[in-house]
């Protein structure tokens, strides 16, 4: 379990389980290394996995019917990444999962996911809090979409995860926050 500290940690702070069913979780887990740039998931082929971010950046993005990149998520270290809709649905996915900095990941198959929550009830129980939490982020960055304007929501997004402004360039983080470039580089040097 050591070598797997950070996923372990993320495990027993979102649920409480045994250390033998734990063992058994970790042992679907493998650990890849990719670089950045590179794509995991490419938009219409299916979501087969589940990464796990020990180091580096993930990124979920699609193209708009006006050819713009909109990025929807951005997974940092000891956070889960997935394309969820295709993941759930097995259809081909709307979104393409690109690493953003050269990254460690562990990740685990569908049929292994599913498996697991059939062995071990708590995995369910993590399942159900992951997805619990994937629909309240959505319904807040939609509301901010709606409710706040550009600057206000580089100010929330800087309070509530300043990694994202810290971390990736301006282009990604004016698509996360839905505003141009341009308008980013003004808001910035007001600050």
């Amino acid at each position: 379990m050591t070598n797997n500290i950070e996923l372990t940690n993320f495990i027993k702070k979102n649920i409480t389980i045994e250390d033998e069913d734990l063992k058994i979780v970790l042992s679907y887990f493998k650990t890849i290394k990719k670089s950045k740039n590179e794509i995991l998931l490419s938009t219409g082929k299916i979501s087969q996995v589940s990464y796990f971010v020990k180091k580096g950046c993930l990124r979920l993005f699609f193209i708009d019917d006006n050819g713009k990149d909109v990025t929807r998520y951005i997974a940092f270290e000891n956070q889960f990444a997935t394309e969820l809709v295709s993941f759930i649905t097995n259809e081909p996915a709307q979104e393409t999962i690109q690493v953003i900095e050269n990254s460690e990941l562990l990740y685990i198959s569908h049929d292994d996911f599913r498996h697991l929550m059939q062995i071990i009830p708590k995995w369910k129980d993590f399942y159900n809090i992951y997805l619990e939490k994937a629909y309240v982020n959505n319904s807040k960055r939609l509301m901010s979409f709606t409710t706040l304007n550009a600057s206000e929501r580089y100010n929330q997004l800087f309070k509530i995860n300043p990694n994202i402004v810290k971390r990736l360039p301006n282009k990604i983080v004016a698509s996360y926050i839905n505003i141009s470039q341009e308008t980013l580089s003004r808001i910035k040097s007001k600050i």
